[in-house]
């Protein structure tokens, strides 16, 4: 049985409710609850590859992703916490072997500078659970010009039913 203390109820999306415990929540930012889960909670969670990339900034590689050829109408959301990141119309082939988007769903995604690989980069992060999801380019089409190059294993992919 569910202690109300314990839990708050938590609207994803529209149609979506989830249960989370109280000792995840961080804050709300900007409209966004934050969750934070223990190492091991949130191995439990992940895939060890999810849990390299999400919770230590790791890559996966390139071509590995099925959803590169992903088409369908939908929305890309964060497999850490389910956060919508990407609509489908945003996506585009970038020729990088890793899911590529011009355009988030507005602060979704939070940006701090990177410095690993001996070159400055953008990296992003899901801004509810704080999950890497990769790096900010500004090599993408118009109308944005950028090039969200996300790994596929951040995301999942929910379709949007066709009536």
């Amino acid at each position: 049985m569910l202690d109300r203390r314990k839990f708050i109820l938590l609207g994803v999306g529209t149609a979506l409710c989830a249960f989370i415990p109280i000792n995840t929540v961080l804050a709300n930012h900007g409209g966004i609850i934050k969750v934070n889960y223990t190492n091991d909670e949130w191995r439990d969670r992940l895939t060890k590859e999810q849990y390299h990339i999400l919770r230590k900034e790791g890559t996966e590689r390139s071509g590995s992703s099925a959803l590169n050829a992903e088409k369908r109408k939908g929305v890309f959301v964060c497999a850490g916490c389910d956060l919508e990141l990407f609509l489908s119309e945003k996506k585009y082939e970038s020729g990088t072997g890793w899911p590529s988007f011009y355009d988030v769903i507005a602060e979704h995604v939070e940006t701090k500078e990177d410095n690993r690989l001996f070159s400055r980069r953008t990296e992003y992060h899901c801004a509810r659970c704080g999950g890497h999801q990769g790096h900010l380019f500004n090599d993408g089409p118009e109308p944005t010009g950028l090039r969200y190059c996300n790994n596929g294993l951040a995301l999942k992919f929910i379709p949007i039913k066709e009536k």
